[in-house]
């Protein structure tokens, strides 16, 4: 048996970005808030109530980067990394939930148009984009290294489609005077949202699964691990990621009589970290399959198949 780690924490790097952008969206979320009531328009209390969530989003980013620092201990061997996706879930699914709420109440105001005071609906949509353009130029860098901080990315990116919307919507209020494009922006930002949200969370949900990470082909690593000299094949193939980035491999490989044990493992381990990326590999090295081996000495291969396809029960932390 062999293995090959890389504990290395999460960097936090992105945590400065991450507060000023909260202390940003959290002043302005105020302003919006009573700008959207003092208007009276359905389309900016959206982009305020889509504001409250990249409030929400870039907190529990905040905390999800300070728990995940904490180091593995004897209950969670694993350490707190997976903390972050559990973030990432949390925002997909409140994201979610505002715009179908958001939907919902511009189909009332639709049946019954309101009067909208389209130059504060303007100047408050105006001040909103910029400080989204802020909050996206400052989480723009950790966006892709981290599911955390790309959710929260994503909803600051949405909220600044809001907001360009309203401003559309102010200005033909402004010469058309039509109330109802006040709810038809509301609607359209909802709808935009929602299809998005959903890509957020089933990568979430993937990663909360212990599903194959995305980018990585099971087959491919599998025909990349007998591709290696001195392999005759391969079983027990288990690939997963505890968090954003760190992606884990464990499997049996079944070596040519001929083949160095030591060698075979140490060419495993090193094809899968060059052309997988994966630095955190258990290896186990075997003369002949699980199954011949519990058959030729009585043991029940049901057992320990059901063992090896418990990822956790076999990795170290």
């Amino acid at each position: 048996m062999g293995s090959g780690h890389s504990h290395a924490a999460p960097t936090g790097g992105n945590e400065k970005p991450l507060w000023i952008a909260l202390v940003l969206t959290t002043i302005f979320l105020v302003a919006e808030v009573i700008g959207g009531i003092v208007a009276n328009s359905l389309a900016l209390i959206s982009d305020a109530a889509h504001m409250f969530t990249d409030t929400a989003a870039l907190a529990v980013s905040l905390a999800a980067i300070r728990i995940g620092r904490r180091p593995a201990d004897s209950l969670r061997t694993f350490g707190y990394y997976r903390f972050e996706i559990l973030a990432a879930a949390f925002n997909a699914i409140l994201l979610f939930l505002v715009a179908l709420y958001i939907l919902y109440e511009a189909y009332q105001r639709l049946r019954n148009p309101p009067e909208i005071e389209s130059g504060m609906m303007l100047a408050v949509a105006a001040l909103g984009l910029v400080v989204n353009l802020v909050s996206m130029r400052l989480l723009s860098a950790g966006k892709d290294a981290s599911l955390n901080i790309k959710g929260a990315y994503l909803e600051v990116w949405s909220d600044m489609l809001g907001s360009i919307g309203v401003i559309v919507g102010a200005l033909l209020i402004r010469w058309t005077g039509i109330g109802w494009i006040d709810s038809a922006i509301a609607v359209a930002i909802g709808l935009w949202v929602l299809p998005r949200t959903w890509i957020l969370l089933k990568a979430s949900m993937n990663v909360l699964l212990e599903g194959v990470p995305e980018g990585i082909g099971i087959d491919e690593v599998r025909a990349a691990l007998c591709a290696v000299p001195g392999v005759a094949g391969v079983h027990d193939l288990h690939v997963w990621a505890i968090t954003s980035g760190k992606a884990s491999l464990t499997a049996h490989v079944v070596r040519h009589p001929s083949a160095d044990p030591q060698a075979v493992l140490s060419a495993v381990r090193a094809a899968v970290a060059a052309r997988f990326d994966i630095h955190h590999s258990t290896v186990q090295v075997e003369d002949v399959p699980c199954e011949q081996a519990a058959a030729e000495h009585g043991f029940e291969a049901g057992h320990r198949d059901n063992e090896d396809d418990d990822p956790l029960a076999r990795s170290p932390s």
